[in-house]
């Protein structure tokens, strides 16, 4: 790993695994020029490993601390690996990085090193986007996930929070391929909702999700949430799964190959499937961040500025 030069300007990173790849880096400087008046800032892209080093993620969280031109950072894929290797060098953790154990943004205020867990609400914005009103109440579907880190988190405590009342899923089903996180997951969903029957379910291969999926209501939400098809290739299911009936797709990718977008996209018309991908989350999460780093206000207008921008390159 080799750490940024320090910043002859302010700078928002990118921490990810294959960031030069990002639409952002593309998105960013039209927003910040057009949308955000931000012309004298730029973006920079930091790559990990999966699941890296303790010492590497210290590392950068501590250039960013001491670097007086880096202003902050998304991060994506190590939310939970960085939270807890740096944890220690934060003055400030907002009430979700606490009770996720993870982070999505890092951005500096009063002298203070900060830490948020922006996916909640920027799932929880895109979920408002595509999930009917009162979906779950009138259809009595399932929330079946496969992944169980950061992401999976947070879409579940915005579909599980009690204020909710009845309309939340029936059942919530996780699928991961690793004890660790699957265990943390089910403590969490615990904690957001104890009375939502759960089932955390250990799936090393993809035959193991085919089941899944196989015994799955209609009228359900399916997610991968498992970076496979972005960071790294292939899917979570075999091309021999069977999607459930008159159900949502949400695959939270919009770059790769995409296997599993296009796997519910040969059975869209016999299985009646809404499909969503990963774009208006990436809008969502991204905004949200640079809000925060940056401390101003990404809504009305200028939201609607960046998401035009946005949509007009993804063309």
């Amino acid at each position: 790993m080799q750490l940024p030069v320090p910043a002859t300007e302010r700078t928002l990173y990118f921490i990810g695994v294959t960031t030069g790849q990002s639409s952002i880096m593309q998105v960013y400087p039209r927003w910040a020029k057009e949308a955000l008046g931000l012309e004298d800032t730029v973006i920079k892209g930091i790559d990990l490993e999966i699941h890296g080093a303790a010492e590497d993620y210290r590392k950068v969280v501590n250039f960013i601390k001491n670097d007086p031109l880096s202003m902050g950072a998304l991060v994506t894929t190590h939310k939970i690996d960085l939270y807890n290797a740096a944890k220690d060098m934060f003055e400030y953790f907002d009430p979700y990085a606490k009770m996720f154990g993870e982070l999505s943004s890092i951005s500096k205020k009063d002298g203070r090193l900060e830490g948020y867990a922006k996916d909640p609400i920027s799932s929880g914005k895109t979920l408002d986007s595509f999930v009917p009103e009162n979906f779950w109440v009138e259809k009595g579907g399932e929330l079946f996930i496969m992944g169980a880190g950061g992401s999976a988190i947070a879409i579940c405590s915005y579909l599980l929070k009690p204020s909710n009342g009845a309309n939340i899923p029936s059942k919530v089903i996780v699928a991961n391929r690793s004890l660790p996180r699957l265990q943390e997951i089910e403590r969490l969903v615990k904690k957001i909702n104890p009375n939502v029957p759960a089932e955390f379910i250990l799936s090393p291969e993809t035959l193991d999700n085919d089941r899944i999926l196989a015994g799955i209501k209609p009228n359900s939400l399916v997610i991968n949430a498992t970076g496979l098809g972005k960071d790294r290739p292939g899917s979570p299911l075999s091309d021999n799964c069977e999607f459930p009936r008159d159900s949502l797709v949400w695959e939270l990718n919009y770059r790769g190959d995409l296997t599993y977008l296009k796997q519910a996209q040969a059975q869209q018309e016999a299985k009646n499937l809404f499909i969503e991908d990963g774009w208006t989350y990436f809008i969502h999460g991204w905004t949200q961040v640079v809000a925060e780093v940056f401390h101003i206000d990404i809504t009305g207008e200028n939201f609607d500025a960046c998401e035009k921008i946005a949509r007009e390159m993804r063309k």
